[in-house]
């Protein structure tokens, strides 16, 4: 299928460009999260008319993206799991709990899916490099501390 682009996707292009996608990818994921068109004449012809505005919008998110990846590059994060006396947490902390303990430290921008963490799960113990990418252009790294409480 081809699209056209309304904002810069990772791995796969820039704002305005057309490009030939899998149907599904196209379908299910960026039409509905409105980050691109199908390419028709009608849909290029209106997306011509408002370039001008979606490259400001795009200006935009990305200052936002890197205001905030300068205040959380270099963060320290802790988080405090129940572990065991060997340094094993029982269950582990995800995305979604590295997600969550920014957003109550203020990062409110942050989602799940922006934080990546690049062995899994964290399962033990200890000091872990995570990286969070806030935008296409812009991965800051966070330092996230596991601490094991003893229940």
């Amino acid at each position: 299928m081809q699209i056209i682009l309304l904002e810069k996707v990772v791995n796969l292009g820039n704002l305005g460009e057309v490009v030939r996608v899998r149907d599904g990818y196209a379908r299910n994921f960026l039409i509905p999260q409105r980050k691109a068109r199908r390419a028709t004449e009608a849909a290029l012809k209106e997306f011509e008319a408002r370039r001008a505005e979606l490259e400001k919008a795009q200006a935009e998110k990305l200052a936002a993206s890197q205001s905030v990846g300068e205040k959380l590059n270099g963060f320290k994060l802790t988080i405090s799991q129940k572990a065991g006396v060997d340094g094993r947490l029982f269950g582990s902390v995800t995305n979604m709990d590295i997600a969550a303990e920014l957003r109550k430290q203020g990062f409110e921008t942050v989602e799940k899916s922006q934080v990546q963490l690049p062995n899994g799960a964290i399962k033990t113990v200890g000091e872990y490099p995570v990286q969070v990418q806030l935008h296409a252009d812009v991965l800051s790294d966070v330092t996230v501390v596991v601490q094991g409480e003893m229940s």
